[in-house]
Order: C-alpha cells, then structure tokens, then sequence
C-alpha cells in the first residue's frame, strides 16, 4: 500500500489557532484547548498554556483560566527533542511509511528502547537515523513495543499528533494485534486468559499474575496440534509487558524457548533426536506479531498489515510436523 498522505508542513514547529465556542463560556482553558485540539494531549497542552507557546487572544495565561467564549487560542511551539539518544544508521524492514506513520518488521535480538544494558544499537536509534524528525516525538514515536525476541509488526508515530492518536487507539482497545507462538503441551481447544498482571515481588525484572495487577487479557486459538506442542494464534485485548508469555505460561502452555518464563526445558516420550536438537537450540522465545490494524492518524481509514512467521519458527513449525 502506498498512498500519498500530506505531509505537515513544519515538522519542528506547530502553528494552529481556534476560535472558542462561546457555549464554553466559564471553562478552564485546559479544557477548551482539549477540545479544540485534540491531536495533542491535555498534558502537552498544559505544558505549552505554562510555557506561553498557547495564548489566548496573544496573551499568556494560566491553564486553570477561566474563558468567556469567543476568544482566539493560538499555538505557537517549538518542539524540542525528547531526550539525548543517538542516531545510528541501523537497517529497519520497514512494511509501510508515509509522513505520519511507519510500520516495521522487527527481527529477533533487536531491542525497541535504549535501557540499562542497552544504550544503545535498538530500533529507536535506527528510527532517529532513518526519520530524524521523531526526536521531537515522546520515544521517537514507539507507542508499543515488542520484547528483544519478539518478531514482527510494530508501529511508528512520526509525528506528535500521529503519536497522540495512536496513543488514544492503544487505550481505547482499538488496535487489532495478533500473534502466533508455539507453546509446549497439547492444547484441546482455544480460550481466554483474564488475569492481572504485575511486577513479579521478587524478580523485578519479571512479570507475574498477581491479584493487585493491570486487568490483562489474551485470547487464544489452536491452529495446530503436534505431539507435544500446539501452534496458536493469539489476540491481544490488553498490553502489558511480557502479556502472552505471562499468561502463557500461567495457564501451563509456556512457549517454547522462553527462559524467563517456561521453566524447565520439557520433551515429551519419543521425542526423536532431530526434534529434540531443534527445540533445545531455538534460540528465543517462538513468538511473532503477525498482524497489526488501526485506524490511520491522517485519513481516518482502517489499515491493516500481515507479516510471514520468520524462518526460525518455519524450521520448527516443519520440524514438529515430522514427527
């Protein structure tokens, strides 16, 4: 798909007024400007109202300004960077770009954030490379992530107003993101998992299901049956970190290669020796986002992106299927 979308005329500078309604007589500025521009948060517009880059009839006031109607709200920002990472000219597979959005394809053993321990080579730098426009972007436009070996689809805000609507989609539920993972176990038929999730009490690197969690919840699907696994197709109705494996892992159905949480390496009676060399040696957890829709920031329209399951988990796919 490869539509032209306008681009925005100044990516460093945002420009806008409004004229407020005179039925908002007697409301706060905050939340007049809220309504008139609701392609940025009420956080950043607070921001600008204390910073005198959003004005009301060219004066500066206080975001708790009580308004009578009929004045004129002007922005005028400069948006700085949003933090101090460096760029690095780090290939991307990119599926989908336009002047508001970019959708990739992520590899395994690619971080998305730049964290303790990995400062940097993450896709966030790549992203500063390929489109430095986005370092005025909350996380250079990453408003989900997938784990460091997650494969596939990921979406990119690559601008604020793209960043703030794709942020709303996300909280409203109404980006679609589907999975498909290889557990161990038979599964005898799909289901879902509704259950809290939490930093783990013990291993703060870790989530777990704890009851004064985040409500989590994952809906599943057997698309296929082996011996000792099950391949499943996964939907995403929340996104917390580490969801699937989580819950996964809670319902006794880990998926293969995940250390962190499926415990014990298990091989069920006869296993032969092929397939016991190709499940030891998968070297991440079998996991990828294969689907991704939303409704586009720009043109209102809903797109949608399908990605392969990645070579590694094709080889284990036919592995199991030998059996």
């Amino acid at each position: 798909m490869n539509q032209s979308i306008p681009a925005p005329s100044d990516q460093s500078r945002i420009e806008m007024s409004a004229s407020v309604p005179h039925e908002d007589c007697g409301r706060r500025l905050d939340q007049v400007a809220s309504v008139l521009f609701p392609e940025f948060s009420r956080s950043r517009l607070q921001q600008w109202i204390k910073e005198g880059q959003l004005r009301v009839n060219g004066e500066q006031q206080v975001p708790r300004q009580k308004l009578l109607g009929g004045e004129i709200l002007t922005i005028d920002a400069a948006l700085k960077p949003e933090g101090d990472w460096l760029a690095q000219n780090i290939p991307l597979d990119i599926v989908y770009e336009d002047e508001h959005i970019l959708v990739i394809n992520k590899p395994a053993n690619f971080v998305v954030h730049p964290a303790a321990g990995n400062r940097d080579g993450t896709v966030l730098n790549a992203l500063l490379h390929h489109c430095p426009q986005v370092e005025s972007v909350p996380r250079a436009g990453i408003v989900h992530r997938l784990d460091k070996d997650t494969t596939g689809l990921m979406v990119v805000a690559k601008t604020l107003q793209a960043h703030t609507d794709l942020v709303a989609q996300l909280q409203a539920r109404t980006v679609q993101r589907e999975y498909e993972a290889v557990v161990s176990g038979v599964m005898t038929g799909g289901g879902f998992v509704d259950q809290p999730i939490g930093r783990h009490a013990k291993q703060r690197t870790k989530m777990a299901v704890i009851s004064s969690g985040k409500e989590a919840r994952t809906h599943y699907r057997v698309l296929e049956r082996f011996a000792g696994h099950t391949y499943v197709r996964l939907k995403l109705e929340t996104g917390r970190t580490h969801q699937i494996r989580v819950h996964m892992a809670h319902i006794r159905y880990p998926i293969v290669g995940d250390d962190a949480y499926g415990g014990r390496f298990r091989i069920h009676k006869g296993t032969s020796q092929v397939l016991r060399d190709s499940l030891s040696q998968f070297g991440r957890q079998a996991l990828h986002a294969r689907e991704l829709g939303l409704i586009h920031p720009a043109t209102g329209e809903a797109i949608s992106w399908t990605s392969e399951l990645p070579e590694d988990m094709q080889t284990l796919l036919a592995a199991l299927a030998a059996e």
